[in-house]
């Protein structure tokens, strides 16, 4: 059996619908966040799609579950099986300045206010806490993060910089997860990190993967 893997949305359903059209025997798709974006650009699929948070989303409609059909939310720090998988979510990105703050308290203006923007919606970032639960979860054949691990070299032609985040190095390291799949960056990469393969997925409307669910064998397809 084969599923498919999606990388960063961004509202471009148009491509989704492509994607599946091309695959109506793939039973389920995972998604590595930025699904939809701050204006709240969710469309219903034709196949389920789990997926994790990403840092552009309408966090106020994933709080309050009003989804399209066929999209499936994972909160951060849980895990759940889909077909023989299990599979486990971390979700949004990195603050310092956020860390250590309770997920329940991560500040979010409410809408309409000035401030009422992507960026002040603090709900997009992961915390220790939920770091923490992840790094504890054991038998996860699938983890599924927004951030990329370290070393991530975004290219410069100033020389490259490392956007990878520590937490989620440390997150692999104790879980040991079969396979990672990461978005965030908008461009296809296939590392190691960990001694776990780690892939970054393009943006829907350049790639994909299809992925056998035993061996977890990655196929990049263009669309």
């Amino acid at each position: 059996m084969l599923f498919g893997a999606l990388g960063d949305i961004h509202g471009d359903f148009a491509s989704v619908h492509r994607i599946l059209a091309r695959h109506p025997d793939i039973p389920f798709w995972l998604c590595v966040g930025d699904v939809g974006d701050d204006s709240g650009v969710y469309e219903a699929v034709d196949a389920p799609v789990y997926w994790i948070k990403g840092n552009n989303e309408d966090f106020d409609r994933i709080a309050s579950s009003d989804l399209p059909a066929g999209l499936h939310y994972i909160p951060n720090a849980t895990a759940l099986t889909i077909a023989h998988l299990r599979v486990a979510g971390l979700g949004g990105t990195f603050a310092p300045t956020m860390y250590e703050v309770p997920a329940s308290e991560l500040p979010h203006p409410k809408k309409g206010t000035a401030k009422a923007t992507v960026l002040a919606d603090r709900r997009r970032h992961f915390v220790r806490a939920e770091v923490e639960v992840c790094a504890q979860m054991k038998h996860v054949d699938v983890l599924l993060t927004h951030e990329a691990p370290r070393p991530y070299i975004v290219p410069h032609p100033r020389g490259g910089t490392d956007a990878g985040k520590t937490p989620i190095n440390e997150v692999l390291m104790a879980m040991r997860p079969r396979l990672h799949l990461f978005g965030h960056h908008h461009r296809f990469t296939d590392l190691e990190r960990q001694s776990v393969r780690s892939v970054g997925l393009d943006l829907v409307s350049r790639s994909y993967l299809l992925v056998d669910a035993d061996a977890l064998d990655v196929e990049r397809r263009d669309l």
